[in-house]
C-alpha cells in the first residue's frame, strides 16, 4: 500500500516525505511538478517508491491503476504564489485538482490530509475556522476557501466514508524552503541577507502598525509535520488552524535571525534598539503592490486543534528561527 505525497519536492511536502522515512515509512509515491528542477534537491535524502508528474498522477487515478493501493494522501501541492494573477491557473491547480483527488480518496475510502491556507482570513481579526471569518484578499486564499467549502459539504453528510482533514498553515519557516525565492518565509530572507549583507530589511510601518511591528504567527515546519503525523495516525476529520496560537512581530524574526547568526560566529546577541541604531535592521518603504492584500496581523485560534487532541507545544519564533539558522548553517 502506498502513501500519496503531493507537492512532495515542495517545502511541506519534502519534510512530510523526510518524516515518514523516520517512521520507517518508504512505500510512498512522490507527486510533484518539476518544472523548477531545482527543487528537486529537497528530495535526495529521501526514500520514495516511484515519482510521478501532478498531470500524470491524475491519469493514473482515472485509469484506476491506483484503485485499492494507496493508504493515504498527503496532498500538499499548490500554487502558494500569493501574487500570481492568473485565476484561471489558480483555480484548476489549487481547486479543481484538489476536488478530483477528494473524489478519489472518498471513492476508494482512503484518508485524505491537506494544506488549506490562513489567507483565507484575509485582513480580519479573528482567525477561527468559521464562515463569518473568512474573506481572502487574493485568488489564492480564495482558491484555498473553496475547496474548504466543498470539504465541508462532504462532512456534513452523514454517511462520508473516509477521513479529511485539513490544516489552515499560517507562516510556515524551516529546512527545506530554498526553492520558494521571493515567496519563502521572512527568517529564510533574513538569513540570506544578514550573511550576505551584515542587515537585514524589513517594511515600515503600515495598517496601524510601526516599523517592522506587523505581526504574524510564526509556525515552524517540524510542528506542522507533528500535525499532520498526529492526525494521520488518529483519523480525525475537520479543519484546523495550524499555528503557535501566539503572534510575533518581524522584528522578532529578525532579531532571532541575527542573534542566531551571531551566536553561531560566537559574537554576543544583542537587542532589537542596538540592532537599529548599528544599522543592523533597516526599514523600507511598504510595497505599493501590497497594498489592500496583506495580512498586518494573523494569529491562529487553535481552540479547536486542542480540543482534537493535538497537545504539544509550539516552537516560539526564538526557540524555531534558532534550529533553522542552525540547520542553514550546515547547509540544510
Amino acid at each position: 500500500m502506498y502513501t500519496i505525497v503531493t507537492g512532495a519536492a515542495g517545502f511541506i511536502g519534502a519534510n512530510l516525505v523526510k518524516a515518514l522515512n523516520e517512521r520507517g515509512v518508504s512505500d510512498i509515491i512522490a507527486v510533484d511538478n518539476l518544472t523548477r528542477a531545482d527543487k528537486f534537491r529537497n528530495l535526495v535524502d529521501c526514500e520514495i517508491a516511484d515519482y510521478l508528474d501532478k498531470e500524470e498522477f491524475l491519469e493514473t487515478l482515472a485509469a484506476g491503476e491506483l484503485d485499492g493501493a494507496v493508504e493515504a494522501v498527503l496532498h500538499q501541492g499548490a500554487c502558494s504564489d500569493t501574487m500570481e494573477s492568473d485565476g484561471r491557473y489558480m483555480m484548476d491547480n489549487n481547486y479543481r485538482y484538489s476536488l478530483e483527488l477528494l473524489d478519489f480518496c472518498m471513492d476508494q475510502a482512503v484518508p485524505l490530509l491537506y494544506a488549506s491556507s490562513a489567507s483565507v482570513y484575509g485582513a480580519g481579526r479573528v482567525f477561527r475556522e468559521a464562515r463569518p471569518f473568512e474573506a481572502p484578499l487574493n485568488i489564492y486564499g480564495y482558491s484555498k476557501f473553496l475547496f474548504d467549502q466543498a470539504v465541508r459539504r462532504r462532512l456534513a453528510e452523514a454517511d462520508f466514508p473516509a477521513q479529511v482533514a485539513g490544516f489552515r498553515y499560517f507562516n510556515v519557516y524551516g529546512p527545506r524552503e530554498a526553492h520558494k525565492g521571493r515567496m519563502a518565509s521572512v527568517a529564510f530572507h533574513f538569513f540570506n541577507q544578514y550573511q550576505g549583507e551584515g542587515r537585514v530589511r524589513l517594511f515600515e510601518g503600515c495598517d496601524g502598525h510601526g516599523d517592522g511591528e506587523q505581526r504574524r504567527d510564526f509556525v515552524f515546519v517540524d510542528d506542522v509535520v507533528a500535525v499532520n503525523l498526529h492526525f494521520l495516525d488518529k483519523g480525525v476529520s475537520g479543519i484546523y488552524n495550524v499555528g503557535t496560537g501566539r503572534a510575533q512581530s518581524f522584528n522578532d524574526v529578525a532579531v532571532a535571525t541575527v542573534n542566531a547568526c551571531r551566536a553561531a560566529a560566537g559574537e554576543s546577541t544583542l537587542g532589537l534598539a542596538e540592532m537599529q541604531a548599528r544599522g543592523i535592521i533597516e526599514y523600507i518603504a511598504f510595497p505599493e503592490a501590497l497594498r489592500g492584500k496583506y495580512q498586518s496581523y494573523t494569529e491562529a485560534d487553535i481552540s479547536l486543534l486542542r480540543e482534537a487532541g493535538y497537545e504539544a507545544p509550539f516552537a516560539g519564533v526564538e526557540e524555531g528561527v534558532g534550529r533553522y539558522v542552525a540547520a542553514r548553517l550546515g547547509h540544510e
